[in-house]
């Protein structure tokens, strides 16, 4: 019978998460371009109280009390992101030394604290200039990324090891040139939309060549995606194998296409007219061979196989289905149990790690001097322990990162949206660990669920 007390393996990673635009403010400091959030967030309507990122948790200025406070919770990983912006103002042409000079002092600082860093290339901020030149859609992003890329690498290489290309494709694509929910919220046709999705996999490949090529001994890469997790209504085999033929579908145009080094037939078909322009040599940047996939995992889609005629059927979440104040994130903690053993199955990943998982509330009071937020240490706890089924069943996850370390800037929910376990009072800066965090705090400590 399967334990929870049992502990995850010895070398299991544990982290927080967060990115640069959502925490860093300073956005106009340091010489630091335009984003394209920072443009997004200032058309009215586009974000909750019109909100925007020019301050955000003012990591810029208090990154040292912020890796303090994490080794104070025994917090010995860490996942980043470089604003791409802060490098290239432009997004391509001239380096922006002060930039680099500032996340110098960031990784030195987090080493001196006896923080791991774990760095995302890119989390969203696509640099202004670049966008209205074409943005995603525009194969030269892809290129400049390629740059971008190089100059990280090198720059921070003797320091950083462990190297993320991009985070979650589907939301700077699809949720940004489709429903427009992100920035830069410009509706594409869908022939533009499956570019989009080409370029992105062009950078991701450009940013497994930049570490090959210069990252040094030791050094690792690999994607974070937020891939369609589908969970079996029933673990009967029939359920099951409908849920793996739904997120084959659902998933093609990313993992698949990464992980088989083409576009599968059935996608093409599906895409029509509207097909992505490929060059010939593309998929043999694209296909590099990675040493670890990140998955974001929140919620998911439960289907089953239908009873009259067998094939995959999405089930529908009812109207009172349990979800977090994130009108997206239904609770659903099995999803973290099959989104990596479908990844494994599928893809034969062989590295698998929890980049992102956390739940996102309103307004949560600080009352003598605590957050008791036990809503996100149920979350955690429940979703842990699917994950550790994962891990007890022989799915390769080596390690979890819980978004996120600290209330930040939640795109277009703005401030009011809170995932973190660190409170902070946006109008002081004052940072308060909530229970979530002592309890995640204690979790690392042992290894193992409580």
């Amino acid at each position: 019978m399967l334990s929870y007390s049992s502990p995850f393996p010895p070398q299991f990673v544990w982290g927080v998460a967060t990115a640069a635009p959502q925490i860093e403010g300073g956005a106009f400091e340091g010489g630091k371009g335009a984003s394209v959030w920072d443009h997004f967030s200032r058309l009215p309507g586009k974000v909750h109280n019109g909100d925007t990122l020019d301050v955000a948790c003012d990591h810029y200025h208090r990154f040292g009390e912020d890796f303090a406070l994490m080794r104070s919770l025994g917090i010995r990983n860490y996942r980043l992101s470089i604003a791409w912006p802060r490098i290239f103002p432009q997004g391509a042409g001239t380096v922006n030394a002060e930039g680099i000079a500032f996340y110098n002092r960031l990784f030195d600082a987090m080493l001196a604290n006896g923080i791991t860093p774990w760095v995302t290339m890119f989390h969203w901020d696509l640099p202004q200039a670049l966008d209205e030149r074409g943005g995603w859609a525009w194969r030269g992003t892809a290129d400049a990324f390629g740059a971008y890329a190089d100059t990280i690498v090198k720059a921070f290489g003797d320091r950083v090891k462990n190297w993320i290309t991009l985070n979650e494709i589907r939301c700077f694509t699809f949720l940004a040139h489709d429903l427009t929910l992100k920035a830069p919220g410009r509706k594409l046709t869908r022939a533009e939309l499956n570019q989009t999705y080409h370029h992105a996999l062009l950078c991701h490949g450009h940013g497994v060549r930049a570490v090959r090529t210069y990252g040094g001994v030791g050094a690792r890469v690999g994607l974070t995606d937020n891939c369609d997790v589908c969970v079996p209504v029933t673990e009967k085999p029939a359920d099951i194998e409908a849920a793996r033929a739904w997120f084959t579908q659902r998933n093609a145009h990313i993992l698949g296409a990464i992980y088989a080094g083409e576009y599968s037939k059935a996608y093409l078909e599906r895409c029509g007219a509207d097909r992505p322009k490929v060059e010939p040599s593309d998929f043999e940047l694209i296909s590099l061979p990675t040493d670890f996939l990140g998955l974001n995992i929140y919620s998911g889609t439960y289907v089953r196989a239908h009873a009259t005629t067998g094939l995959p059927e999405e089930v529908t979440f009812p109207a009172n289905y349990p979800r977090a104040d994130s009108p997206w994130l239904n609770l659903m903690p099995q999803c973290i149990y099959w989104g990596p053993r479908l990844v494994q199955e599928l893809y034969g990943v062989s590295s698998i790690y929890i980049t992102e998982n956390g739940c996102g509330y309103n307004e949560e009071p600080v009352i003598d001097g605590e957050v008791r937020d036990l809503h996100r240490r149920d979350f955690v706890r429940n979703y842990l322990r699917e994950l550790h089924r994962a891990v007890s069943d022989g799915v390769p996850v080596r390690g979890y990162f819980l978004w996120s370390f600290m209330d930040n800037y939640e795109w277009e929910d703005g401030y009011q949206r809170r995932f973190g376990i660190v409170h902070v009072d946006f109008a002081t800066q004052k940072r308060t660990p909530k229970l979530s965090a002592r309890y995640y705090a204690d979790v690392i400590e042992q290894n193992r669920i409580l």
